[in-house]
């Protein structure tokens, strides 16, 4: 059912409605592991980081959320663990950080594509917000497993934080090389900065 309501409902508003322009598509490691990095603006950010695969790889596809969002009510938790198939984790500090991403770490050893935002929870509109160091204690945990960083323009616009209403806006998708973790925090959240602003700096946008 998910895959179907992907193909016959997601992807068409995706790829029509927004008009969707990917950059650099052949990049995409398409199978897992992997982990999946990018900006965030929009709920419909996951959506479209979704979309980008199909058929076999599709269903190995998890996006990272927090859980006391999206399984705060029966329709919300239908929608996220059904047709989302989201990892939820819980949003509070913690140093067991094994413990807290033990969930994503399993998945990941069965070949899974990981949907993470750095930022943490959606910015304002077209802007980025500092990246937090949990990416860095998640791929502690799984060193080998590549990084793929995307950047994303317009979905701040198309519908925003706080927004229900669905704006169609010409949207870009930038997709990086992937990259390894680097066993130093401030080297690698400085590798994470620096791969996502060389995507959103190809894309000129004047408004960043």
């Amino acid at each position: 059912m998910r895959n179907l309501l992907f193909t016959l409902i997601v992807r068409p508003i995706v790829f029509i409605v927004l008009g969707l322009n990917i950059r650099h598509y052949e990049r995409l490691q398409k199978s897992g592991p992997l982990v999946l990095i990018a900006n965030h603006n929009s709920h419909l950010d996951t959506l479209v980081l979704m979309s980008l695969f199909k058929g076999k790889h599709f269903h190995h596809v998890r996006p990272v959320a927090a859980g006391d969002y999206f399984l705060k009510n029966k329709v919300l938790k239908w929608f996220s663990t059904e047709v989302m198939n989201i990892i939820p984790i819980e949003r509070k500090m913690t140093r067991d950080f094994k413990g807290m991403f033990q969930p994503i770490i399993d998945e990941l050893q069965n070949g899974g594509i990981i949907i993470l935002y750095p930022e943490g929870s959606r910015g304002e509109p077209e802007q980025l917000s500092k990246y937090k160091s949990g990416i860095y204690y998640l791929m502690r945990e799984c060193q080998n497993v590549p990084i793929q960083p995307v950047f994303m323009h317009g979905l701040g616009k198309a519908l925003p934080k706080d927004s229900f209403i669905l704006v169609p806006f010409f949207v870009d998708i930038f997709i990086g090389e992937t990259f390894k973790f680097i066993d130093d925090r401030k080297v690698f959240m400085d590798e994470v900065t620096n791969r996502l602003n060389t995507l959103r700096d190809e894309g000129d946008f004047k408004e960043w």
